[in-house]
């Protein structure tokens, strides 16, 4: 496994050396995927967004600690919103996902405070989009922190390779939704477990069958993340579900982004309000032994 770099042109290319990696870890790191201008904007309209205070959800780990997230179905106009609809991050998961046209499925900002922050257990994507109806996993997910990843602070681990494995039954726990542990400790046996520290401005690929969990937060440095999934237009499933159905992506140039200066999005993100999801709350819940 590799980090892959960004062109001297400004732009990331998928090489097949990197739709390779991609095919045999589920992921792809890219290193400065984003300018340090770029990132202080995103970190900007994280942080004076009027609409995410409001919208924030506090969801428990179960062990004591507890995160907080703002999840939107509309990726918008705003500083974010054009991010995510980027030619180098759009445009790059719709290569790594074989070319077919993607939608936003929705983002999320994940908050991470210092000491308190929340754990997640390991899980596929997959597995919970699955309730949704969406018939195939030609989904994905773009990560992107504005603040240091590292293990002290709970990066993302993954298990290279894992997203072969197809999807595996999903349970609740807690108030989280949870990979088979079994299944879990048997996949530990034979991929790499990898922890996938970043910087600001990094930007990991994944698809999503790929197993990832992280830790609780016991640090004294906070842990930002905006995370923004993708659905394939041709997967998009007959049910209404509280994701987005399909709408048109406009991925736009890489240039869009140091041309906006919206901080608050003239157009609606359709937040998502957790008394609509519906799919975690029909998986078989896990009691501890």
């Amino acid at each position: 496994m590799r980090d892959f770099q960004m062109s001297e042109d400004g732009n990331f290319y998928v090489t097949n050396e990197v739709k390779q990696s991609f095919d045999e870890n589920g992921f792809i790191l890219v290193r400065a995927l984003f300018s340090t201008k770029e990132v202080e904007n995103l970190k900007k309209c994280m942080e004076t967004n009027t609409e995410i205070p409001k919208h924030a959800i506090g969801r428990s780990d179960g062990k004591g600690a507890k995160s907080k997230l703002c999840v939107w179905n509309k990726a918008g106009d705003d500083v974010c919103g054009v991010a995510v609809r980027t030619q180098k991050v759009a445009g790059t998961l719709e290569t790594l996902l074989g070319g077919y046209e993607l939608y936003h499925y929705h983002s999320k900002l994940m908050m991470k405070e210092p000491e308190i922050g929340g754990a997640h257990l390991w899980h596929q994507d997959y597995g919970y989009w699955y309730q949704n109806q969406c018939l195939t996993p030609d989904m994905g997910s773009v990560f992107m922190p504005v603040d240091r990843c590292t293990k002290q602070n709970s990066c993302l681990q993954v298990l290279a390779g894992s997203h072969k494995m197809g999807r595996i039954e999903h349970y609740l726990m807690g108030d989280q939704s949870g990979a088979d542990p079994r299944r879990v400790e048997m996949a530990k046996q034979k991929y790499s477990h990898v922890y996938v520290e970043m910087e600001p401005g990094d930007a990991l690929f994944f698809h999503s069958n790929l197993l990832h969990t992280s830790d609780q937060n016991k640090s004294q440095m906070r842990r930002w993340v905006l995370i923004t999934s993708y659905n394939q237009a041709r997967n998009c499933p007959d049910l209404k579900h509280h994701h987005a159905d399909y709408h048109p992506l406009d991925i736009l140039p890489n240039s869009a982004l140091g041309e906006c200066d919206k901080m608050d999005s003239s157009l609606p993100k359709d937040f998502m309000n957790p008394a609509d999801d519906h799919s975690a709350r029909s998986l078989k819940r896990l009691e501890a032994n």
